[in-house]
Parts: C-alpha cells; structure tokens; sequence
C-alpha cells in the first residue's frame, strides 16, 4: 500500500463481526436455514488490511523450553484474516449488515448499519 493515504476501515477493534469466506463461515442446516456466529474483533492491521477475530484462523505453534518460557510446549494463536472476509454485525437485525458513514454535529462522522439504520 502507498504510504500516502492511510486506509479507513469500518470495522474497528471490539466490534462484533460474521466471517463470510474461510472455514469459519456460517453452514446451512438441514432445513436450508443460516446460523450465525458473531466474533469480537481483536485486533485490525490497517498496513496490512487485516483483522484478527476470536476463534478464528487458530494455529498451534510449537516452542522450545526458554528463559521467559520453561515449559515450552504448543502455543494456540490467532493468525489475522483479509479484513474483506469479515462482515459486521447487526445486533438489531441479527444479521450482517453492510456501513454507511453519516455526518453528525458538523465534522463528526458516526457509522450507521444499513439494515437497521441503528448507530454503531
């Protein structure tokens, strides 16, 4: 990315969010309909244009007895995610919903869900 402008995201650290690509996306049940499992955003790498969402994309990492570590043993971390496989969501609605931004008191922008029209 230029180092130009930085990037503005809608999804920000602490939101709840739905992975809509990947292994951790929502299965249809038999009866053909979606259920949902809203994540809390841990973390969003603006640089990078990713996102590191709870319980998702979980790795184990194998380390080796150290001084800051003694045991050693195999470690569970959260890798980051492409911030455009993740939608927010709605709480209203309890669905994902797209964002809109809408200026409010003159300069302050508040972001609005799109389906419920609520402020998030």
């Amino acid at each position: 990315m230029s180092n130009r402008f930085k990037p503005k995201y809608n999804i920000k650290k602490g939101d709840l969010v739905i992975v809509i690509t990947g292994a951790a996306k929502p299965r249809k049940d038999d009866n053909g309909k979606v259920e949902y499992k809203p994540r809390v955003v841990k973390e969003v790498l603006v640089e990078a244009g990713k996102v590191i969402v709870e319980g998702v994309n979980v790795v184990s990492k194998h380390t080796k007895p150290s001084a800051q570590n003694t045991q050693g043993g195999i470690v569970k971390k959260e890798m980051p995610i492409q911030i455009s496989n993740v939608m927010l969501w709605d709480a209203k609605a309890k669905a994902p919903t797209k964002v809109k931004r809408v200026r409010e008191e003159g300069k302050k922008t508040v972001r609005v869900s799109k389906k419920s029209g609520e402020i998030i």
